[in-house]
C-alpha cells in the first residue's frame, strides 16, 4: 500500500507562479498547490494495479461512497479520492474533531500548552480486493485486553455460518490473543477481522476506536459496557506427586463417589458471538441504509438547525422556490 504523509507537502513557492497565473475562479484544480503529493498517488495508484481504496489516519470515507460513480470506495485516479475524501463526515471528524471524546493522560492533566500539537496526518491507499468474502468479516471487542464479544460485520443471514462457530471463534480468539491484545497501545478497542476459506487463517482488516462512532452492530454500546468482566483463567494443575504404598491402599479402600453428587465441571468462559437470524429484520434490509444519516444535503441539515424547525424549513422551502 502507498502512504503519504503530510509532512511531504511541498511548502516552496515553485508552484506558486502557476497558481496565481491562472484563473482566480472556482474552477482552480486544487492538487496545484500539492504537485508531488499529486504525482506520488497518481503513481500509486498505477503501481498497485489501477485500483485502490483511501484511508486517512483513523478513518476511511465509507459514508461518501454515494457520491463515487462505482458506489464504492474504488479509486482510479487522484480526483477520485478527492472527492470521496471532501464529500465524507468521517475524514471531516478526523480532521477537525479527531479528539472529541478522547482523555489526556494523567502526567499531561495539569499541562497547558499554548498551541495545540499538529497532527501528523497520514493518507493511506491500499489495493482493492474484488469481491471479498463479506460474510466471513467480522466484530470482535475487546475490553481490558479481554476478547468480549464478536459479531458478524455484514447485516446479512448466511445459513452456513452457525456450523462453523466452533471453528470461528477458537480462530479468532486466538489470533487476537497471540497478536494483539498483549502488544496494542489501548486497552480498550475494536477489531475487524477476515478468516477466508479454508478457515485456518485470520487477516486483520481494521482496527477502531472504543467509542459510540464505532457501530456496535448487532449489540449495544451499553451492553458491552455493562456486561459482566470474564472470569481470570483457572491455574495449572499441580503436578502429581509420589505416594506410598499405605497412601495408596488406603486411598482404594475408600467409598467410590457418588455419581449424583459429582458436580458438573464447568465449561471454559468464551466470548459472546452473535449472527445475524433468519427472522431478524436487519436479514431483511428492513432497517435504514448504512451511513443514510450522513447523506442529507447541508442546506437541509442548516435548515433543520436554525432556530426553531418550522421556521427553519420554511426558510428553506423558500429558498428552493426561488431557485
Amino acid at each position: 500500500s502507498g502512504i503519504f504523509s503530510a509532512s511531504s507537502t511541498p511548502t516552496g513557492s515553485s508552484h506558486s507562479s502557476s497558481s496565481s497565473s491562472s484563473s482566480d475562479g472556482e474552477d482552480s484544480d486544487p492538487s496545484l498547490e500539492w504537485p508531488e503529493i499529486h504525482e506520488a498517488i497518481f503513481s500509486t495508484i498505477a503501481e498497485l494495479g489501477g485500483n485502490v481504496v483511501p484511508k486517512l489516519n483513523w478513518s476511511a470515507p465509507k459514508d461518501a461512497t454515494w457520491i463515487n460513480a462505482t458506489n464504492s470506495m474504488e479509486c482510479r485516479t487522484p480526483n477520485d479520492i478527492y472527492l470521496l475524501l471532501k464529500s465524507s463526515d468521517f475524514i471531516t471528524h478526523d480532521l477537525e474533531q479527531a479528539f472529541d471524546g478522547c482523555e489526556a493522560p494523567a502526567e499531561e492533566e495539569g499541562e497547558e500548552d499554548e498551541e495545540e500539537t499538529p497532527i501528523p496526518y497520514t493518507l493511506t491507499l491500499r489495493k482493492t480486493i474484488h469481491s471479498p468474502t463479506t460474510s466471513l468479516e467480522f466484530r470482535c471487542f475487546v475490553r481490558s485486553r479481554t476478547l468480549l464479544a464478536i459479531c458478524q460485520r455484514d447485516m446479512t443471514h448466511y445459513p452456513f455460518l452457525p456450523a462453523l462457530l466452533p471453528v470461528l471463534r477458537p480462530l479468532i480468539s486466538s489470533f487476537l490473543t497471540t497478536h494483539i491484545l498483549d502488544t496494542f497501545p489501548d486497552e480498550n478497542f475494536v477489531v475487524d477481522v477476515y478468516v477466508p476459506p479454508p478457515h485456518r487463517r485470520v487477516w486483520l482488516i481494521d482496527m477502531n476506536p472504543w467509542a459510540p462512532r464505532t457501530d456496535p452492530l448487532l449489540y449495544s454500546w451499553v451492553e458491552i459496557l455493562t456486561a459482566p468482566t470474564p472470569p481470570a483463567p483457572a491455574p495449572a494443575p499441580a503436578p502429581p506427586t509420589q505416594t506410598t504404598e499405605e497412601e495408596e491402599e488406603y486411598s482404594n479402600t475408600e467409598d467410590p463417589e457418588d455419581p449424583e453428587e459429582e458436580e458438573e465441571e464447568e465449561l471454559p468462559w468464551q466470548p459472546e458471538f452473535r449472527l445475524v437470524q433468519r427472522d431478524d429484520p436487519e436479514a431483511y434490509n428492513f432497517a435504514t441504509p448504512q451511513y443514510s444519516a450522513h447523506k442529507l444535503p447541508k442546506d437541509v441539515v442548516d435548515a433543520a438547525a436554525g432556530g426553531e424547525w418550522e421556521a427553519g424549513l420554511r426558510e428553506f422551502m423558500g429558498r428552493w422556490r426561488e431557485i
